[in-house]
């Protein structure tokens, strides 16, 4: 079962999709722009298959047997990375995630940014308080 020709379907299917899709097709190439920045285009890939078969025939003789794959991809641009003089923007191409779990996903650096930020600044102050005492 192991030589089964389904494997077979499978393997050429996985083989080509890993040749579609590569860390490049993600985190693009970096542009350098005259100015001196550099722009990293970030996409986001989704993608599909599916492969199935069957075995007919009679099975005293031998076995035949029908099947196929397909495949479909999608690459959306997202955003670019700009790096310029040591700051690190990004840059969404469209406008904000339609759906509240995306949002939620894309302020997470953000919130975590914030939460930092605040036990800092709380630290700080007792610091300042047990000076003081």
């Amino acid at each position: 079962m192991a030589d089964h020709v389904l494997n077979e379907i499978m393997s050429v299917t996985m083989d080509k999709l890993r040749s579609m899709v590569d860390v490049n097709t993600i985190v693009g190439t970096p542009i350098n722009t005259p100015d001196g920045a550099t722009l990293i285009p970030v996409s986001k890939v989704s993608l599909g298959f599916g492969t199935g078969g069957s075995d007919y025939g009679d099975k005293g003789t031998s076995v035949m047997f029908g099947g196929g794959s397909g495949a479909g991809i999608s690459i959306v641009p997202v955003a670019f990375l700009a790096v310029c003089q040591g700051n690190v923007k990004l840059l969404p191409v469209a406008a904000p995630p339609s759906t509240t779990v995306d949002r939620i996903v894309e302020l997470i650096p953000e919130i975590i940014d914030r939460i930092n930020n605040y036990k800092k600044k709380k630290k700080a102050d007792e610091d300042i308080d047990e000076d003081e005492i």
